[in-house]
């Protein structure tokens, strides 16, 4: 895997898993891993519950409207 440049997302960016998922809000940026992803805190909106997840997955889910 190429390294993932470091983005600004924090904070105003909301996105969903997979086109049916639920929608979460971008977080912080925790640490770079590794093979050169990031790992991003994200807030589920529906429950408030905190998660990490990749960059690279929240690249590939879609803005939630």
């Amino acid at each position: 895997m190429q390294p993932v440049e470091h983005p600004h997302l924090t904070g105003s960016k909301f996105r969903t898993f997979g086109p049916f998922g639920p929608p979460y809000q971008i977080g912080e940026a925790l640490r770079q891993l590794d093979n050169g992803d990031w790992l991003f805190e994200i807030i589920l909106i529906e429950s408030g519950e905190r998660a990490e997840y990749r960059l690279s997955s929240i690249v590939d889910d879609p803005e939630a409207v």
